[in-house]
């Protein structure tokens, strides 16, 4: 399961993006540091279900299917705010980085309408820039890769030069703690045409170079920008998503009180849709609320922006793919009966192999060929998956129970 850090400074919301995204009961507080240990939970990917494409109706295990929309888990860590200078152990600096180290995107929440200044203090909204905050929630990660990878260089690079290991596999090692891959660190290498330099030769400002990218690279960030419904927050986030890649306009609050009175049945409301429809009689307080929702968010900005936050981490940041594995191709079912029952989250690029290995490491070492659902044709392990494909893997090794 893929794991997504939220992460930005304390009391812009990112506790309230979080339970929004997975109903979790979490500490919220106008204050900074409410969050200090890590809150975990799961929240889900929203795609159009492949069931449509068949005319059938699926029984999902490993996901939820509603109103022909599947949702896939994907685990969520709110950790604790950052404060300039938290890599030199401010605030709780250290702590927030180590918590880190396992996501492998992260998506950041910012105060879009500046009512809150670089220390999490409520202010006036519009009297804080929130770009300020993206450059230095940056600037921390940065130094926090570049304070790792700089950790006792000199020798390391010596060692290196002298024994002539493989320059990845020694960066590999030396990084293993902040959940970097191989071809992580190949592409940052390349980007920064350090491949062919001998390490003794690198400079701070190389190091510092390496640093950045292959954070770009391994932990890759959205923007969240929140309190969208705020006047002030407008024109922020329009200037934002001219500089920006990610930017996606966010009101947890927003959110959070949708799928809380979808819970209790007052509306009908699927996350990531663009409006809602009442269930039962409201009091003026209840209507108010949600018709502030609707007129200042959804008809804005077309939903609320958490789902979308996700999504956009999962398959633009990461980018992933959707497939589902059968064992009855004509059935579309499992031994079991059901179908479609899973929903695999897989890198763009993988193949069926790779699905067979998600699946179980046993299916994988057995691994015959695979049958393409869709055009009911045989594939080899080289095949690269699409999105959405339904996938039989023919194994000689059973999968186990």
């Amino acid at each position: 399961m893929i794991t997504i850090g939220i992460i930005g400074k304390t009391n812009v919301g990112k506790s309230t993006f979080f339970a929004a995204a997975t109903l979790k009961d979490v500490e919220i507080a106008n204050r900074p540091f409410v969050t200090i240990n890590p809150n975990e939970g799961i929240g889900y990917v929203r795609v159009r279900c492949v069931h449509t494409e068949f005319n059938v109706k699926c029984n999902p295990k490993n996901s939820i299917c509603i109103d022909d929309y599947r949702f896939i888990p994907v685990k969520l860590i709110d950790v604790a705010g950052l404060i300039p200078g938290a890599h030199e152990g401010r605030g709780l600096g250290n702590k927030f980085l180590d918590d880190l180290r396992q996501a492998d995107a992260l998506i950041h929440v910012i105060d879009a309408s500046g009512s809150t200044n670089e220390e999490g203090v409520p202010v006036e909204p519009g009297s804080r820039d929130p770009e300020e905050d993206i450059k230095f929630i940056e600037n921390e990660l940065n130094e926090w890769f570049y304070s790792i990878i700089n950790k006792d260089w000199a020798k390391f690079a010596r060692t290196i030069d002298l024994s002539g290991k493989d320059l990845v596999d020694a960066l590999l090692s030396k990084l293993s703690g902040i959940s970097v891959n191989r071809s992580h660190i190949i592409e940052t290498l390349k980007a920064t045409k350090l491949e062919n330099l001998k390490l003794m030769q690198w400079t701070e400002q190389d190091l510092r170079a390496l640093a950045k990218t292959l954070r770009e690279i391994s932990k890759p960030m959205i923007i969240a920008a929140n309190k969208s419904d705020l006047p002030q927050a407008r024109n922020n986030i329009k200037r934002l998503k001219e500089k920006y890649k990610w930017v996606i306009p966010t009101s947890a609050a927003s959110e959070m009180a949708l799928r809380k009175a979808a819970k209790a049945g007052i509306i009908a409301y699927i996350p990531g849709d663009n409006d809602f429809t009442i269930l039962k009689p409201l009091n003026e307080k209840q209507k108010s609320a949600l018709e502030y929702i609707r007129s200042s968010v959804l008809q804005v900005y077309g939903s609320t922006g958490v789902q979308e936050a996700i999504n956009t981490a999962t398959f633009d940041a990461l980018n992933m793919i959707v497939t589902y594995p059968v064992e009855d191709e004509k059935k579309l079912t499992d031994r079991n009966g059901n179908v479609l029952p899973d929903a695999i989250l897989l890198k763009k690029g993988s193949t069926p192999k790779d699905l067979a290995n998600a699946i179980h490491t046993e299916l994988a070492k057995g691994f015959l060929y695979a049958i393409d659902v869709k055009r009911k044709m045989r594939v080899g392990e080289n095949y690269q998956l699409q999105n959405n494909d339904v996938i039989k893997i023919v194994s000689s090794t059973a999968r186990p129970s």
